[in-house]
């Protein structure tokens, strides 16, 4: 993927993020519109979004790793912030380019940062899921915009592991008490 100038701001937002996971053992992976354009198709995003493996109580420190990469809070409270929704709001101070940060817990996010790795587009290097786990991810949200997205990643990753992202997306479903997988399904057979 050839990189433009006018994601300038974007890549210096995401050096930063990936310094931030570096900094944290690599126990993160960058995930949205983000990785979809880099494992899919290009696609606007207005943010950068990344999973986090954090409880409540890491939250100060990580904060405080944060501020030496020029990444800050968006909002005030955040510890009650995160506690309440699972997220950290951050700003990228230089680029004013919003990151959110899930704070993963659950199995499947485990899962999700242990399989992710550093992939390598022009020169930016960024630490990325695996395309069956950004589908899985993009399955639960299930926008319209999410099932285009899990489109664009099947045409330009064919050989994946549909097993998984069928275990995956029912063990969401069941949980939800929502059909994710019928039209799932439906796109991956093309």
């Amino acid at each position: 993927m050839k990189l433009d100038k006018n994601i300038e701001p974007f890549r210096a937002a995401i050096e930063s993020l990936n310094r931030l996971l570096k900094k944290h053992n690599y126990q993160g992976v960058i995930i949205g519109g983000v990785a979809v354009g880099l494992l899919g198709k290009p696609r606007f995003t207005a943010d950068v979004d990344a999973v986090f493996l954090l409880s409540i109580s890491d939250v100060p420190k990580f904060l405080e790793s944060a501020k030496s990469e020029n990444i800050e809070t968006r909002v005030n409270g955040i510890q009650e912030f995160a506690k309440r929704n699972r997220v950290l709001p951050l700003i990228h101070t230089p680029t004013d380019i919003e990151i959110d940060i899930s704070m993963g817990i659950m199995p499947f996010e485990i899962e999700l940062v242990e399989r992710a790795s550093e992939k390598s587009f022009s020169t930016l290097s960024v630490r990325l899921p695996t395309p069956e786990d950004l589908i899985i991810m993009k399955a639960v949200a299930h926008r319209p915009k999410d099932l285009e997205d899990i489109r664009t990643i099947i045409d330009k990753n064919p050989d994946i592991d549909t097993k998984r992202i069928k275990k995956w997306v029912t063990d969401f479903s069941e949980v939800l008490e929502k059909d994710l997988w019928k039209e799932i399904e439906e796109i991956l057979k093309g």
